[in-house]
């Protein structure tokens, strides 16, 4: 079933074409990573997805419904979520406190946030931190912690609106080379227990083989290939214009 549909989008900046006639069907269920060098236009495809930004052209569906003139807050209580590269976090809160919030947001707002007394809100938040293996840091401030942590958090709180489509922005990004395959063994586990469809912007090689079902590379603001990651890491010109595995 597909859940995401982009078709024929188009975007241009000042005469600068960082979408161009991009269309991209997404199955429930699928990791698809996206790949492209800086600039090639996936960033665009991620911000027109989440209605940060419109599209010149094209429309895009979620579960067959045009959500391509609504607004961010619009698209995310329809089902889609994203993180960002640089965790966006209140770091001189707790943890757990962080998860309150964002509870707080989903149910209707901060105005509602009564962590003290709310008993169904507290369990729900420290159900989010055992999702991602973060209880022990739950008194934590997050000005405190690695970055590994943070991009769980981060992610966790994306999920509090419990998705059907989470993309996100380089997970790995600012993550230690001994932090980056834990990470995503805790996030990719955590998603498939809640049947979430993910979308993940990656530059590490290593970290899309292993965790995408799908990969979409990205040249010039066009999609360049398309398919199962080998066969995409393979192609000639992917090699050429984005791994740089070719002279």
């Amino acid at each position: 079933m597909t859940v995401l549909s982009a078709r024929g989008l188009c975007k241009h900046f000042d005469g600068v074409v960082a979408a161009d006639q991009v269309t991209i069907e997404v199955a429930a269920g699928e990791r698809v990573g996206l790949i492209g060098s800086n600039g090639a236009g996936k960033t665009t495809f991620v911000n027109m997805i989440t209605g940060y930004l419109k599209p010149d052209e094209g429309r895009i569906e979620l579960q067959g419904r045009d959500i391509t003139p609504l607004g961010p807050r619009q698209i995310e209580r329809l089902g889609v979520a994203r993180s960002f590269q640089i965790p966006q976090l209140f770091p001189e809160l707790s943890v757990l406190d962080n998860m309150l919030a964002a509870d707080a947001c989903a149910q209707g707002g901060l105005s509602a946030w009564q962590p003290a007394r709310d008993a169904a809100r507290r369990a729900r938040a420290e159900a989010g931190l055992d999702r991602f293996s973060l209880r022990e840091h739950a008194a934590r401030r997050v000005a405190e912690l690695a970055g590994g942590v943070r991009k769980l958090l981060d992610i966790a709180v994306a999920l509090t609106r419990a998705p059907s489509v989470l993309l996100l922005d380089e997970p790995t990004s600012g993550v230690s080379v001994e932090e980056k395959f834990p990470v995503m063994e805790t996030v990719m586990g955590a998603l498939d227990r809640a049947r979430t469809t993910v979308l993940f912007v990656e530059h590490d090689m290593e970290i899309v083989q292993r965790y995408a079902s799908r990969v979409v590379a990205f040249y010039s603001g066009r999609v360049l290939a398309d398919g199962a990651p080998a066969a995409v890491l393979a192609d000639a010109e992917v090699r050429r214009h984005v791994t740089g595995a070719e002279a």
